[in-house]
């Protein structure tokens, strides 16, 4: 876990905070000291790789077969698929006099007018728009000979496809705040001011932030008596970029980019909240933001049905590969548990 302001001591450099311009930050920092320097009647109404492991592309690769192992071919769920070729790594760069190539899947033999499934005249497999009830076995069966004299040839090439996606991944922050008393509806009230505030930062950047717990406590200092401090825990995680406020269709869309955004963003205001207490002449609002203790920490979670495994998938290993029979993933965990009655791909629950 990584502090975003080390240690007590002031260091907002003030001048890079005008030149960086965050004119909501400022005014959305003034709104939360304004708001609580003098208890008011509570208000009515309240404001309110990557995957980064491994992606497979029909462009860059072309996977080959093996004779004496199934090879493990990843595909982005609901993408085109590399070209998986019906040869080995000799067979690739050696004559065939007439080959024949035949491919089956999981629901029988492929054809070449398939929709979804082309088989090219050169034997390569190939997916348009991968969906998860593709994973399987694919096996396919070559014909051939190697001159025009010798005896037909027979080889058969297995294949384990894989659907995959991008893990749901997320900042999630901790901060704590000098308190009223625990028991206090401004605690209440301020809890939902700062989380309309997050929300208004980073949503042009179609990114949500979601209260995951607010706590209470009463705390007692070094060399000194007790107070009451809020203990907040917030995610914040990108949105889908054609759900978002404001369409996006450069790379500055992609969902790291766009969450480091939103990470520096809410950093910056809680640097300055401090800033704005370190000019206050006045005592202390009830409650602030106590220095150096927001903390940030990235997590990684699979959707469910789809797991990491850095051992089954050295080549994907920060990948969510779809759960292989015998296992699955009921939540947004990262792994895919073990159970012997799935008999199917990207399991959800053990029956």
């Amino acid at each position: 876990m990584e502090s975003s302001a080390p240690g007590r001591r002031r260091r907002w450099d003030w001048r890079r905070a005008r030149g960086a311009g965050c004119a909501l930050s400022w005014a959305a920092v003034g709104l939360v000291l304004s708001a609580f320097v003098a208890r008011a009647s509570p208000p009515v109404g309240y404001f309110i790789r990557f995957p980064r492991g491994f992606r497979l592309t029909q462009e860059t690769v072309k996977i080959v077969g093996s004779s004496s192992f199934p090879v493990k071919v990843y595909v982005m769920l609901h993408q085109k698929s590399p070209h998986v070729l019906c040869v080995t790594p000799r067979l690739r760069n050696s004559e065939m006099i007439d080959p024949s190539f035949q491919w089956h899947g999981p629901k029988g033999r492929i054809i070449s007018e398939n929709s979804t499934a082309q088989v090219t005249s050169t034997g390569s497999l190939v997916f348009q728009n991968f969906e998860e009830g593709m994973s399987g076995v694919y096996t396919c069966f070559l014909e051939y000979k190697p001159t025009v004299e010798e005896i037909v040839k027979n080889i058969q090439l297995k294949y384990l496809i894989y659907a995959y996606r991008e893990p749901h991944y997320y900042y999630q922050f901790t901060a704590r705040y000098h308190a009223a008393p625990c028991n206090s509806i401004y605690n209440i009230s301020f809890e939902k001011k700062l989380l309309q505030i997050l929300s208004k930062l980073v949503l042009d950047l179609s990114c949500e932030v979601s209260l995951l717990k607010s706590e209470c406590h009463r705390v007692k200092m070094q060399r000194a008596g007790l107070q009451n401090e809020l203990f907040f825990t917030f995610s914040v995680s990108s949105l889908d970029t054609e759900k978002g406020p404001k369409p996006c269709v450069d790379h500055n869309c992609e969902s790291s980019k766009r969450l480091s955004k939103a990470k520096n963003l809410i950093e910056r205001f809680f640097n300055q909240q401090v800033e704005v207490l370190g000019r206050r002449s006045e005592p202390l609002p009830e409650i602030y933001y106590i220095e150096g203790t927001l903390q940030m920490v990235w997590i990684n979670r699979c959707f469910p049905g789809y797991g990491m495994n850095t051992l089954k998938h050295p080549r994907c290993p920060e990948c969510c590969v779809i759960c292989s029979p015998g296992s699955y993933n009921p939540r947004d965990g990262t792994h895919c548990l073990q159970c012997n009655s799935s008999l199917a791909f990207g399991a959800k629950a053990c029956l």
